[in-house]
């Protein structure tokens, strides 16, 4: 295929392959559904259409992945990458917390030791905005900067790619959304703070419009970052209910794309990794911040998990989790622990064989355990996930969950599956009001 690449996998040229005929004519097909007409059996129909061009789209897009440093010294090791790769003025990408906490301190007082010049930005929120990625590009461009550092979680992270794309092709932001947008991008590193999206693994970008607060996506693999930081020093200064928040996020990553129809035995090993070490690692980091060597392997826990949804995808989990986040204010990953034990019971049936294998790679068996048939494998499985959420003390309420919301949560969850995931088993929008119905009453049952 006439695609190149240079040094750790970097794109050098546009890309010009076969799989934009077939991904073209899916997206073709999903135009042609009007979203106000929603009738399930074309709902099936798209999806399950769009599913098989991912797969196609994956197993034919080379998806490249970052080097990766691990350690103590991997904040200063990917820095010396950056110098040897010629980089003279870097901006660092972060936010106003972790600047005020002197996060960023490690790396800017190694670059000014190595004499290397850098500019910090730390106007990222949650959930960025176009005008907060246009501001970051205009202070890259003002300053000169020849290499982009995002030093954060997953919306850092997410708004370092789009500024690094947009800087490099003078295209604004907004143009960037969809598929296969970025025919170059700047030299772009990452150092994740939190052990959660994996960010720095993936191929997409998340930008919100400031007005509607609706969310766009960014696919394309030159987005991947040439290289990545994870450092447990830095990882240390997360406070628990962050630590438990995404690290659920890790663990649904994982769930998700080994429960997809378009998982490969690649994603299934990097999803059964993940899960493994969040069971192990993740109540140890929660109890003890300081424990280096968990918070290393957390870290290394969400890379992985960034690498298997990349090819195999999520689905519901993400999909409802994203409209309460939109809804009523809840954080990513405590929106995901409070939707993943329903999904994994609707999915049960399905996946029961899929789900009592992972039960036995995730080392949640007992000896004997193993003799188990498949669904008490699997129903072992969910309840080790709903304990783990449970040991975390993670806040399954909804603050505010009204029932008339209801319809437009499920129809948009509805339409994000249908438009972006391969999932086991397509649920009508009943069947996701349900669920919410399910949701809302364990609220209730929390607030009494």
């Amino acid at each position: 295929m006439p695609v190149n690449f240079l040094g750790t996998m970097r794109f050098t040229m546009p890309i010009t392959m076969p799989i934009t005929i077939p991904v073209t004519k899916a997206v073709a097909t999903f135009q042609s559904l009007t979203p106000t007409k929603f009738n399930h059996a074309s709902y099936l129909a798209v999806a399950k259409t769009r599913a098989k061009a991912l797969h196609a789209f994956a197993l034919v897009v080379p998806i490249p992945r970052p080097q990766l440093f691990i350690g103590e010294q991997s904040c200063f090791e990917l820095c010396d990458m950056m110098i040897n790769e010629g980089a003279t003025k870097i901006l660092i990408v972060t936010d106003a917390v972790l600047n005020k906490l002197g996060i960023p301190n490690k790396v800017t007082d190694y670059l000014q030791q190595k004499g290397i010049g850098f500019h910090l930005y730390d106007g990222i929120t949650p959930d960025p905005t176009f005008s907060v990625v246009e501001e970051g590009i205009k202070q890259s461009v003002d300053n000169n900067c020849d290499a982009i550092l995002a030093l954060g979680g997953g919306s850092v992270i997410d708004a370092s790619k789009i500024i690094a794309i947009s800087q490099a092709t003078k295209r604004k932001p907004k143009k960037l959304m969809g598929l296969l947008k970025a025919s170059k991008i700047m030299p772009l590193y990452c150092i994740p703070t939190t052990a959660g999206t994996g960010s720095e693994a993936t191929l997409g970008a998340v930008v919100s419009d400031d007005k509607t607060h609706q969310k766009s996506l960014s696919i394309d693999p030159r987005m991947v970052p040439l290289a990545a930081a994870i450092d447990p020093v830095i990882m240390k200064g997360m406070p628990p209910h962050i630590t438990a928040d995404t690290g659920i996020d890790v663990l649904t990553h994982a769930l998700e794309a080994w429960m997809s129809v378009n998982a490969t035995s690649e994603t299934d090993y990097y999803a059964a990794s993940a899960t493994r070490t969040v069971f192990q690692y993740l109540p140890v980091a929660y109890k003890d911040g300081e424990n280096l060597k968990a918070r290393q392997e957390m870290g290394i826990a969400a890379h992985y998990g960034g690498i298997s949804f990349n090819k195999a995808g999520l689905g519901y989990v993400h999909a409802i989790a994203h409209q309460l986040g939109a809804f009523y204010g809840i954080p990513h990953g405590r929106a995901n622990a409070i939707v993943l034990p329903h999904i994994l019971d609707a999915n049960r049936d399905v996946c029961q064989h899929r789900l009592a294998t992972l039960a036995k790679k995730a080392g949640v068996l007992q000896s004997a355990q193993t003799k188990a048939d498949d669904g008490n494998l699997a129903d072992h499985l969910i309840a080790q996930v709903i304990s783990l959420i449970e040991e975390t003390n993670i806040d399954r309420s909804v603050k505010g969950i009204n029932e008339a919301d209801f319809k437009k949560i499920a129809k948009a969850a509805a339409i994000e599956v249908r438009d972006t995931y391969s999932v086991p088993k397509y649920f009508t929008q009943a069947e996701i009001i349900e669920i919410l119905h399910d949701i809302k009453d364990i609220n209730d049952s929390l607030i009494k």
